[in-house]
Formats: structure tokens, sequence, C-alpha cells
């Protein structure tokens, strides 16, 4: 076949939703939107604030979505610094949303502990210091600490029950005056696995990227103030693959553009650090390394890896290796931070 005889066809996208959860994943062709950018360090947080207009524009829900970029969670130094830049982001959000010291917390810990990168949700609630038992029991309270209460509802598949219903149970028997959910996300970008941290006053849908919806958690459904932190722990396979083809353009491009940099001749391919490089091959020079694919855009490359992908049940979920690890340690950090930006002033 010829690339002059192949042809595109039109294909039906609500079929073959964008796997992600976060935000600035389905911001990428939209600018009408209010951005703030912060630099601590090495991490920067961005705050997006989407009005009625802007929400309706992308299908998001109106209000404040933090984003935190960082790289590795397993570094002590790396650690302690996003612990005090997620405090900070935590607290400003809280502040934003008028949640005053005089209200009681409820914290849900989402997703399945049994399946590692599902258990972030369940393991940060494990360190969460506990209040309201103490309150209940007309024992004296340090001043610094507000009433605090948890709950792990599992997951539908070993519950029976949806997540939406066993939280209302809950805020309608210890009526707290604010929830804050914890859980695993997905994202579309290898490079944002295991280091974003995603905060929203919007609440949340349970395995919404994972196309596996629940029911919405958040004000308007449950008539508190709804918290949502998240970091993604998975891609898929369309994700991975579509990257890869990304990168590799990027590669070539990098390996050109440097030809006559003699230092860079002393350093082996496999050790050559182009990450920071963001240009890519022109379209034609697209069409030399990857053929037909190469003139497709990036959006058109992840829809046919879907449409091939999806049919045949390959469109796996994906998590790094160290999971385990590094679950552990986003946790203690998500907890500590709750702990620390719940206290009172």
């Amino acid at each position: 076949m010829k690339g002059s005889d192949f042809i595109m066809h039109e294909v039906d996208l609500s079929k073959y939703r964008l796997r992600t959860d976060l935000i600035v994943e389905h911001l990428s062709n939209f600018k009408g939107y209010k951005k703030c950018e912060e630099q601590y360090k090495d991490i920067k947080v961005e705050t997006i604030t989407l009005d009625k207009d802007s929400a309706k524009l992308i299908s998001k829900k109106e209000g404040i979505y933090k984003t935190i970029y960082f790289e590795d969670v397993t570094d002590e130094t790396n650690f302690n610094n996003l612990l005090t830049t997620t405090i900070k982001a935590l607290k400003d959000l809280l502040k934003s949303i008028n949640i005053k010291d005089s209200y009681s917390c409820l914290i849900v810990g989402l997703g399945n502990r049994k399946a590692t990168p599902d258990a972030l949700g369940p393991l940060t609630v494990d360190s969460i210091k506990i209040t309201r038992q103490i309150v209940e029991l007309g024992l004296p309270i340090d001043n610094k600490y507000r009433v605090i209460s948890s709950l792990i509802p599992g997951v539908m598949g070993t519950t029976g029950i949806e997540t939406k219903e066993i939280i209302e149970g809950v805020i309608e028997k210890t009526k707290p005056d604010f929830l804050i959910v914890i859980d695993a996300l997905a994202a579309s970008s290898l490079e944002r696995i295991n280091k974003t941290i995603q905060i929203t006053d919007t609440g949340i849908h349970p395995g919404s990227g994972l196309l596996n919806n629940r029911f919405e958690i958040s004000k308007e459904t449950l008539g508190i103030p709804v918290i949502a932190i998240g970091i993604p722990t998975v891609v898929d396979a369309t994700t991975i693959v579509s990257n890869t083809i990304n990168y590799i353009f990027r590669h070539f491009s990098y390996e050109k553009e440097n030809i006559n940099n003699s230092k860079l001749k002393l350093v082996p391919p496999s050790s050559r650090d182009y990450k920071s490089h963001d240009k890519t091959l022109e379209r034609h020079e697209r069409e030399e390394v990857m053929g037909l694919i190469g003139n497709l855009s990036e959006d058109e490359i992840k829809t046919l890896i879907t449409e091939v992908l999806t049919p045949l049940g390959y469109n796996l979920l994906v998590t790094p290796k160290e999971i385990d690890f590094v679950t552990q340690k986003l946790s203690l950090l998500l907890s500590k931070a709750l702990n620390k930006s719940l206290e009172l002033n």
C-alpha cells in the first residue's frame, strides 16, 4: 500500500476517552483560564482556577486546582522540600475556600489496599492523627488540633456498596464540616507518574482515570466542602507507546542539533540526557523516521494506538517496578502534610 493510499478514518473518540485524572492534561490545547506558578527550589506549584465558562469548555468542574511537580520523593532532601511545599499548598487551599479553625474534618482514603498502585489513600489514612474519639469521650484535647476522623471505605468490588453511599452514611452520623479524600490517579504522561500531586476543591470521581466511574464525591453531592488529593501511579499502554514515539522524535531532534558538539561525542548515546530538549522533528523528518505514523499528530497517534489495542484487551495499565517503596514514601508525605496543615494556627 502506498502512502497516498493511506486514509485515516474518523474515530469515535467517546469510546477511547483520555485515561487521566489530572487537570493539566486536559488543558494542553486550551488557554482560557487563570494560572499562577510558584517555584520552591526544584519544586513547582501551578495553581489553575477555572470559572464557569472555562470549566464548561473542557468539561471539568469549576474551582481551584493546585498541581505540584517534583522529581524524586525517595531522596531525603527532596522529600523534606516537597513536604514543606505540600503543607503550604494545602493551607493556601483551606484558606481560599474559607475552612475555619472550628471546622471538623473527615479524611477518607479511597482505593484498594491489596493493590499497591491503588493503596495510596488507605496507607495515608493509616498515619493520620485522629482526635474525634478524644472529644467524644469528653477528654481534653490539645488546642492546636481540630476534630479529625477518618474512613477507609474499600472498593465496591469487595464491599458491594458504592463509596459515596458509605461516606454519606458516615457524614450523616458524625456531621463533619468538611471532607478530604485521598486517591491514586491515572495520568496520560510518563513524566508525571509518582511525580505529581493534584489538590483541588472540586471533589473527585473515584476510578474515572481507569474508565470505571463511580458516583461523584463533591460538595454538590455531599453538601459539605470536599478537598481531593491525588497522585498518579499508573498509565495505560497507549500512553507508553505514544510517549515513546514522541521521545524518538525528540531524541533524533536532539542528536541532529548536537551533531557537531565535540563534547557530546564522548558521551555514549544511552547516557545522553535530552529530557529538557523540547524540540521535535519537522513533519517530513518524522515521516522519514516513522513512515506514515510520522505524518500523524500527537492526538492522532494516541487515537490510532488506542483503537488498535483496546479491542484486543491489550491497553493494559502499567505502574513502575518500584511502586511498593514509592507508595510508602508518598503516603508518608501526604499524612505528614495533612497532619501539619490541619493543625490550628
